[in-house]
């Protein structure tokens, strides 16, 4: 292995700074949904700490770092919620306006964008997604 090797981040994860990185984000994130009066009412019965964590945990692996999540999984914890595709449309420009705002590169930002769109029918309300 070569010098170069050995300090060229290999994943998402590395290339933003590691958990610390992904801590600043979610904190942000949640700093701009909890204030947006279409996506606060989600939340008002949650336990802000431990949805942050899950955020924090969901988040590494997307971005390729160790994947340490055992929550439940994205449908089972969204469904019941009847999300409409807006409300998932604007979550979805929260994460990105935070990650612009933390500078992550064009490139991750568009790699977690694809992500959004391969989950939507996942957190989506299903009659929502009828009539888009």
């Amino acid at each position: 292995m070569t010098v170069t090797e050995e300090i060229t981040p290999s994943s998402h994860y590395e290339r933003i700074g590691g958990a610390g990185s992904v801590k600043a984000a979610v904190e942000l994130f949640y700093d701009r949904v909890l204030v947006d009066p279409d996506l606060a009412g989600y939340f008002t019965e949650v336990n802000m700490v431990e949805q942050r964590r899950h955020l924090a945990l969901m988040l590494t692996v997307v971005l390729g770092g160790p994947n340490e999540y055992s929550g439940r999984g994205l449908a089972e914890a969204h469904q019941p919620l009847n999300i409409p595709v807006e409300h998932y449309v604007k979550v979805g420009e929260h994460l990105t306006a935070t990650l612009t705002e933390l500078g992550v590169p064009a490139d991750i930002l568009a790699d977690v964008q694809v992500v959004l769109g391969q989950v939507q029918d996942q957190v989506v309300a299903s009659e929502s997604r009828q009539g888009a």
